[in-house]
C-alpha cells in the first residue's frame, strides 16, 4: 500500500532552504520599503539616496499593487515597468533602485528569484551643458543682493562656480563647515555623496560673500542650520533651487538647471589650466572614470592643449623663419 506524502508545513527552518509562507503574506510592500530603507541608513546611505529608493519603489508598488508577494505578476509588471517609453538614464535608476530592494527581500527570505535579473543598464551619454561665459556673467547680475533671498541664490551660484559642489552638498553645508581664516570648506562624510570629506578652496571674493550671507542671518536660527536656507530659516531644497534657476533662465532666455552649474565650473575648470586629477578630488569622484562624464572637450579645447603641452616645443624651438624660395 501507497503511503500519503508528507504535507510541507508553512514555517520551516532557514536551513531547510524553503521560504516562509506565513512571513512573505504577513509582510506588506510598505513594510518591507521600510525596514529596506532602514537598513540602507544604517550602511551610511545618504538622504539622497534614501529619497530615490523610496520614491521609486513606491511609484512601482502604486502601479502594481497586487504584484506583491506573486513573483510571476511581480516580473510582469516589472518588465512593462522598464518597457515603458523613458530615457536611459530614468530606465537605469528604475533598475538599480529596484534591483537593490529585490536583492534584499531575498535575503530576508521575502522573495526567492530577483525579477531583475539578466535586465542590463542602457548607455546614457551624460548631458553636460556648456553655458556661455557671458551668459554667467549675466546670471550673477540678476538676484537682488538687496534681499535675504537674492544674497542667498548670488552666494549659491558663486559657491558652485567656485568649487563645482554638488547642490545636494550645498544645501546641507553649516556655518562650522566653514573655515573663514582659510578660506576654504569642508563637505562632511555626512554630507558627501561617497561619505568621504573632501576640502576645498575658496577665492576670496566667494568667501567674502558668504561672509556677508553669513552676517545677515537671524541669531535665533543658530549655526546647525544650512549657510543656504530660505528666508523662513528652512532647509533649502532641490524643488526651491530649480525653481529659483528656472526665473533666472527666463530672465536669461537660457535653460540653466542647479547641476548645469557644477558642469559650467569642471569645463571652465579644465580651460583655465586645471588637470583633472585635481578636478577629481574637488568635484569628490570616486575615480577618473566618473570625472571623464563631466568633460566636454571639444576638438578646439584639445588642438589648444597639444600646441601648450607638445614634446615638440621643448625639442625644436620655434624660429620665425622665412622660407626662401628653392632655385
Amino acid at each position: 500500500m501507497r503511503r500519503p506524502r508528507s504535507r510541507i508545513p508553512e514555517v520551516l527552518d532557514e536551513s531547510s532552504g524553503h521560504i516562509s509562507e506565513s512571513k512573505k503574506v504577513n509582510t506588506t510592500w510598505q513594510r518591507a520599503m521600510e525596514d529596506f530603507l532602514l537598513w540602507k541608513k544604517a550602511h551610511g546611505v545618504s538622504e539622497a539616496t534614501l529619497k530615490g529608493y523610496n520614491n521609486h519603489i513606491k511609484h512601482f508598488y502604486k502601479k502594481n499593487p497586487i504584484s506583491w508577494g506573486k513573483e510571476e505578476e511581480t516580473k510582469q509588471g516589472v518588465l512593462e515597468h522598464l518597457s515603458a517609453n523613458i530615457k536611459p538614464a530614468t530606465y537605469n535608476l528604475r533598475l538599480i533602485y529596484l534591483r537593490a530592494f529585490y536583492d534584499w527581500c531575498i535575503g530576508e527570505g521575502l522573495m526567492s528569484t530577483n525579477p531583475l535579473d539578466g535586465y542590463k543598464k542602457r548607455k546614457a551619454p551624460p548631458r553636460i551643458v556648456e553655458i556661455p561665459l557671458e551668459t554667467l556673467q549675466l546670471l550673477l547680475k540678476l538676484p537682488n543682493q538687496q534681499t535675504f533671498a537674492g544674497l542667498r541664490d548670488y552666494s549659491l551660484i558663486m559657491f558652485t562656480l567656485d568649487t563645482g559642489t554638488r547642490p545636494s552638498e550645498a544645501f546641507q553645508l553649516t556655518v562650522e563647515d566653514f573655515d573663514i581664516n582659510n578660506s576654504s570648506v569642508t563637505v562632511p562624510e555626512s554630507v558627501a555623496k561617497t561619505r568621504q570629506s573632501r576640502t576645498l578652496p575658496l577665492l576670496p571674493s566667494t568667501m567674502n560673500t558668504l561672509k556677508k550671507l553669513i552676517r545677515v542671518r537671524p541669531d535665533d536660527w543658530g549655526e546647525d542650520l544650512p549657510v543656504f536656507s530660505t528666508t523662513d530659516g528652512e532647509n533649502i531644497t532641490r524643488k526651491i533651487w530649480s525653481k529659483r534657476m528656472n526665473e533666472y533662465s527666463k530672465e536669461l532666455n537660457f535653460k540653466i538647471r542647479p547641476y548645469d552649474l557644477r558642469h559650467a565650473f569642471a569645463i571652465m575648470y579644465l580651460r583655465n589650466g586645471g588637470n583633472a586629477f585635481s578636478l577629481q578630488k574637488l568635484m569628490g569622484h570616486e575615480n577618473m572614470d566618473m570625472t571623464k562624464r563631466y568633460l566636454n572637450i571639444t576638438g578646439q579645447d584639445l588642438r589648444e592643449a597639444h600646441e601648450h603641452a607638445s614634446p615638440i616645443n621643448k625639442l625644436i624651438p620655434k624660429r620665425n623663419t622665412r622660407i626662401r624660395k628653392l632655385k
